[in-house]
Order: structure tokens, then sequence, then C-alpha cells
């Protein structure tokens, strides 16, 4: 299992938080999500034979959410 944190320029309200756990809970191969509101940080577990970390930085991305940095583990 491989681990991904994103770090958020901004997360404004909690509409926001559901937003990006659902996205990115939908896609295949995460096994987890975790939104952090109020540090704007995104955590995730994936299966990375099924998905990558910039597939799910860039589902994040589409959301309107630029991503500051990521750090993958």
């Amino acid at each position: 299992m491989t681990k991904a944190e994103f770090r958020l320029e901004t997360l404004t309200c909690p509409a926001c938080v559901s937003k990006i756990d659902t996205a990115v809970s939908n896609l295949e191969g995460v096994q987890s999500v975790k939104v952090l509101f109020n540090s704007s940080k995104v955590k995730v577990e994936f299966d990375n034979t099924k998905i990558d970390a910039e597939k799910i930085e860039n589902t994040i991305k589409k959301l309107g959410y630029p991503v500051l940095s990521s750090k993958v583990s």
C-alpha cells in the first residue's frame, strides 16, 4: 500500500472536504482518503499497481483545488 499527502492552497468550507473525499474515494485503487480541513491536506492510501499519485493529484486539481505540494511514501 502506498501513501500520499497533498497540501492544498486552501479549503474554505466543509462542502470542499466532501467534494474532494467523494471524487478521490471513487478512483479505482484508492483504499482510503482523509481530508483535513484545518490544515488543507488530503491523505490517501492507494494501490500503486492500479493508480498513481499523479492521477490523484490531477483529480484534485480538476475539482478546482490547487495542489501546493505532495509527498509519496
